[in-house]
């Protein structure tokens, strides 16, 4: 080995204790692989046996990015065994029988206990200690039988975990998350919402009976045995389907993927526009290599088949020591064995978390209206939309089915258009994304434009709070009234009306800013001076726990974050130049500091939304008309 690796090493491995390299890795060392490419693929094949390392890095000689700094994602989640386990099995293949794939497929039956995290490939070693340590000491406190109960609805069925003993998961995962922290510099977002075993997701709603009949035949007391379990996943990879080769495939081109029978094959289906028909462009998960293959020779995957279980330990409730994991390397690793969990009161631990999220972050999120249709359609779009006697009918399937009912006239619409059928979709969207991501959204605040209300509802309906969370109409979120093609103030539609309309409305709130007080054609300084009066009252009323959503206009990201945050207001042209460039449900969260009063802005609970336009066909143009 190399004086220069040598030392690399020995300051890594030096952080902890100065633990001496495991034997795997001065194995690989002494065949005369770099220190960081051996780590990488102890990492990669779970840190098992010289020889899976060895073949991992002979099958990547080739790999452009072999040397890149990119550690694995590692996830904990706790696995039945035994008889539950089969039961659950039988259950997975009956489902897909009867009412094809769904979700929940993707992924083997599991409770997860800590989210995807990003390790260094050097300190997976550390995960693995800890992991142990924590089962050992919880061995005694696991309960014999985990509680379990069946919940269904339209789009999700599973079995949720009863208090009790959720709490005590949790506490292994706030365990586990304290010590990845502390000593393998991780962080790592340990589960303390409603813990749950997943049975079908995302399913059509008419097959919930023929899934809940399916899973009524499952005995969650069957006999049992949990074990805590690691697992990693290549982290460029999460949003691609994954492929399988049904045969080998020799190039005939340089640009060409070589396949073998079995392998699997990451597709970024955004890629695949401009690629021959027939044919996709895939990334190799055997060999890391890129190129063409032909479509009919793959098929669909799973998303956890390329996942690699580093180790799994059982918890045996009343005993003091944990069973060795049979994927534990059959080579001891030198150095002491650091007790991760004594010098902590891990209920202490669970306790501040939760008292932190509770107390200390309260979060605003901001975000812009969906799709409105005359965005699409242009401002005439009602006129396209009537019939001779003045009925609406849906012209195009993006217009929506229809109109909510308004005392006055229907031509108020063209200044207060609804959303888009896509704008209606995306909202939801949004709204079950939040929900993946567990956003507890305690407050919800629309500007009165109908397009807001429809947003925010549909959020809440996506996020399964509309029962539950009412929105507040604030006048003062309205946008810059300079920016109305009319110059004056829309007509909106009244509290009353939308609450006919069966939007779930807060009629008793009273906003400090009626809608007398909006001004046509205000000042940029009146708008900025109004922006931040209403994120300042809107703040101070919502003193509790949780999200607050204020879904508002493409000028509502900067008008009402920029003060929260102690920005100054953008100069005007600026401010118009940075709202052209907010998407529809574009959006800005804001967190506030343990100082309380004081802000910042992080990156948002979900992801973007992305897609193309659609323009309009006629099937007679260019198809059976020159």
């Amino acid at each position: 080995m190399a004086v220069a690796e040598t030392q690399l090493y020995a300051k890594v491995a030096n952080k902890h204790r100065s633990k001496s390299p495991s034997v795997l890795l001065e194995s690989l060392l002494a065949k005369g692989f770099p220190a960081h490419i051996a780590q990488k693929a102890l990492a990669a094949t779970g840190q098992k046996t010289i020889e899976e390392a060895a073949k991992w890095l002979h099958s990547h000689c080739n790999d452009p990015s072999l040397d890149d700094p990119i550690p694995q994602e590692y996830a904990l989640y706790l696995c039945p065994t035994g008889c539950f386990y089969n039961r659950l099995q039988e259950f997975w293949k009956e489902s897909k029988r009867q009412c094809g794939k769904n979700r929940a497929h993707e992924i083997f039956p599991h409770i997860t206990l800590c989210d995807f995290f990003t390790c260094e490939d050097q300190k997976v070693e550390l995960l693995y200690d800890i992991l142990k340590q924590i089962v050992n000491n919880f061995s005694q406190k696991f309960p014999q039988t985990i509680s379990l109960s069946l919940h269904s609805s339209t789009s999700y069925l599973g079995f949720f975990i009863s208090d009790s003993h959720a709490n005590i998961l949790k506490e292994i995962a706030v365990a586990f998350s304290s010590e990845a922290s502390a000593l393998a510099d991780c962080h790592v977002k340990p589960c303390l919402k409603q813990l749950h075993l997943t049975l079908a997701h995302k399913f059509c709603p008419h097959h919930q009976k023929t899934l809940e009949q399916l899973a009524k035949c499952i005995n969650p007391g069957e006999t049992c045995q949990w074990v805590a379990a690691l697992y990693s996943r290549d982290m460029r990879f999460v949003h691609y389907q994954t492929l399988r080769a049904l045969f080998q495939y020799k190039p005939q081109n340089i640009d060409e993927l070589m396949i073998n029978a079995g392998d699997f094959i990451y597709v970024d289906p955004t890629q695949q526009s401009d690629v021959s028909e027939g044919w996709v462009i895939g990334t190799s998960h055997r060999t890391g290599c890129r190129g063409f293959l032909p479509e009919n020779y793959t098929e669909r995957a799973n998303e956890s088949d390329t996942w690699v279980k580093h180790r799994e330990y059982a918890f045996i409730p009343g005993s003091k020591f944990v069973t060795q994991s049979a994927n534990e390397p059959n080579v001891k690793l030198n150095g002491e064995v650091h007790n991760p969990v004594t010098s902590r009161n891990v209920t202490n631990i669970l306790s501040l978390q939760l008292s932190q999220n509770a107390t200390l972050r309260r979060g605003v999120l901001v975000m812009r209206h969906g799709e409105r249709v005359d965005q699409v359609f242009g401002k005439s779009w009602l006129q396209q939309c009537l019939t001779a006697d003045g009925k609406y009918y849906r012209a195009d399937l993006n217009f929506p089915p229809t109109l909510p009912k308004r005392k006055d006239s229907m031509k108020h619409f063209e200044q207060d258009p609804p959303l888009s059928c896509c704008g209606i979709f995306q909202s939801r969207l949004i709204g079950e994304a939040l929900l993946d991501q567990e956003v507890a959204v305690s407050y919800v605040y629309s500007s009165p434009a109908l397009r807001c209300v429809q947003t925010a509802h549909l959020v809440l309906q996506g996020l399964k709070l509309d029962q539950k969370v009412k929105i507040r109409v604030e006048p003062g979120l309205f946008e810059w009234t300079k920016w109305e093609a009319n110059k004056a103030i829309p007509n909106f539609m009244t509290l009353t009306e939308l609450t006919e309309a069966s939007y779930k409305i807060d009629t008793s709130y009273r906003s400090n800013m009626p809608l007398s007080s909006l001004v046509p054609s205000e000042s940029y300084e009146d708008y900025v001076s109004r922006s931040s009066a209403a994120i300042k009252q809107i703040v101070t009323a919502c003193p509790n726990k949780g999200v607050i959503l204020i879904v508002g206009h493409g000028s509502s990201l900067a008008s009402f974050t920029r003060p929260l945050i102690g920005l100054p207001a953008k100069d005007s042209s600026d401010f118009a130049q940075v709202v052209r460039k907010i998407p529809s449900l574009g959006m800005c969260f804001c967190e506030e500091l343990k100082e309380g009063n004081k802000w910042q802005m992080v990156n948002p609970p979900v992801k973007t939304l992305t897609h193309g336009a659609n323009a309009a066909f006629n099937w007679r143009n260019g198809i059976v008309e020159d």
